[in-house]
């Protein structure tokens, strides 16, 4: 059974999300504010967290980033319409993706479900270790490292990092890379990749602005270059 942590001060929101969530079948746990999203995260391993960014004692942000240092469970954050910073900003510290608020809860039950299809895919399909110039990615274990060096990646970070050194030289657009990766139509909205790719670059770049690895094809999207 997939376990999710509802983390919203609006106690009558997390109620009907935990309701419908567990009318699919899902475990559902909850939390109303960062303070204690924190603590519940630091004890259980979720396979996906729905956090709020407006929260007492701790803000979502912070929730995010403290649990970024120990775990890559998949994180949605909850933004505000029209917030289009908080929602750069989410994903600048960690977060797989992001919800609008006001939100249909058919729509936060498709992003859920088709996170725990690819993680589930991802685990059955793949095992082993890939290896390509001075980049190794252990699939078994989901670790990544660059010249011996372990980095630290989020789950989405991983799988898109996968996909592309699977597929050398192989471009892929914006809209592919969110379908194939984050595992539906996403409404229009590229910058998720944009970010992903930039925090990836940071990760496993000497030089994120002259990459060695994640390459850009000037008006059509990425690929990682064959060594």
């Amino acid at each position: 059974m997939s376990k999710v942590l509802v983390v919203d001060d609006e106690k009558l929101i997390v109620k009907g999300i935990k309701f419908s969530l567990e009318q699919d079948g899902m475990d559902v746990e909850c939390a109303y504010d960062g303070e204690e999203a924190l603590a519940m995260a630091q004890k259980c391993e979720y396979d996906v967290v729905l956090l709020d960014i407006m929260l007492p004692k701790m803000d979502g942000f912070e929730v995010c980033k403290a649990i970024r240092e120990f775990s890559n469970m998949p994180i949605i954050m909850l933004t505000a319409k029209g917030g289009d910073m908080d929602k750069i900003l989410g994903l600048e510290y960690g977060a797989d993706d992001y919800i609008t608020k006001p939100f249909n809860i058919l729509e936060v039950k498709a992003r859920i479900r088709a996170m725990f299809r690819r993680s589930k895919r991802m685990t059955k399909e793949t095992s082993g270790e890939i290896a390509r110039g001075g980049l190794r990615m252990d699939l078994d274990s989901r670790r990544v490292f660059i010249e011996d060096r372990e980095v630290n990646l989020t789950a989405k970070e991983f799988d898109l990092l996968e996909l592309l050194v699977n597929n050398p030289n192989k471009v892929y657009s914006r809209e592919q890379l969110l379908s194939l990766v984050w595992g539906y139509e996403y409404p229009g909205d590229v910058r998720t990749v944009d970010v992903h790719v930039r925090r990836l670059r940071e990760k496993i770049e000497d030089n994120p602005k002259d990459p060695k690895y994640v390459n850009t094809k000037w008006g059509v999207g990425y690929y990682f270059k064959a060594q």
